[in-house]
């Protein structure tokens, strides 16, 4: 027999999983780099920029956008490194419940 109690229950379970997953995860942080490590970056779950770390050596100031192509690269490695975070990290929360593409919200 269906019982909406223990439905209830389970949803309201699942949802302070999630709820501590967001938050646990938003303090995560994840690094991205590009220029063979000349560039670095640092984003937190909530892709808050945190760090921006640049080499010398990859300072131009008759190539600009060689440096600035670097810190985009680099910024989209870490920002890629923390969407992978956030959804491995919701999968755990929710058990595997895949919500179709569902994203956290930040």
């Amino acid at each position: 027999m269906f019982n909406i109690q223990n439905l209830m229950k389970q949803a309201q379970m699942m949802q302070q999983r999630m709820a501590e997953a967001q938050e646990r995860l938003g303090n995560e942080e994840r690094e991205g780099s590009a220029g063979g490590g000349l560039v670095k970056v640092v984003l937190s779950g909530r892709h808050d920029l945190k760090k921006i770390t640049i080499s010398p050596e990859i300072v131009d100031k008759n190539d600009v956008e060689t440096l600035e192509d670097a810190i985009l690269a680099a910024y989209n490695d870490a920002h890629e490194k923390v969407v992978k975070m956030q959804d491995e990290g919701m999968k755990q929360a929710t058990g595997g419940v895949d919500f179709g593409g569902l994203k956290i919200p930040f």
